[in-house]
């Protein structure tokens, strides 16, 4: 059984940098990757970012990247997911996922945490 834990989802202002944590642990592919996902209010869930636990390979959406970076410790079986120059469009719910490939799709994670609110407003 695989279980995910996001933490560190607040209320922020627009230009705030905030970081994000996900915490695996349980029997998921350590030779696979961890991606980070968001729903908005009203919008389909979309990928953010993704990084594979050997060799720490990053992938980023297109409103990710620059502003965000996507780190993990093997050790501690944790990624954070660091945001930067947040905007309003960044508010939802993130929610990190495991997977045997580090892909866009959502179809290619497995294993799901419940999500952390993120909210970005003036």
């Amino acid at each position: 059984q695989v279980q995910l834990v996001e933490s560190g989802g607040r209320s922020m202002r627009p230009g705030d940098s905030l970081r994000l944590s996900c915490r695996a642990s349980g029997d998921f592919n350590r030779g696979g990757a961890l991606a980070w996902f968001r729903q908005g209010p009203g919008k389909e869930r979309e990928f953010v970012a993704a990084i594979r636990w050997i060799g720490g390979r990053t992938l980023y959406s297109g409103s990710a990247e620059g502003r965000f970076i996507i780190s993990r410790d093997n050790a501690k079986n944790t990624v954070w997911l660091q945001m930067s120059e947040l905007k309003p469009e960044d508010t939802g719910v993130y929610t990190c996922a495991t997977g045997d490939y580090m892909r866009r799709s959502g179809n290619d994670y497995a294993n799901w945490g419940v999500g952390t609110q993120v909210t970005v407003s003036s």
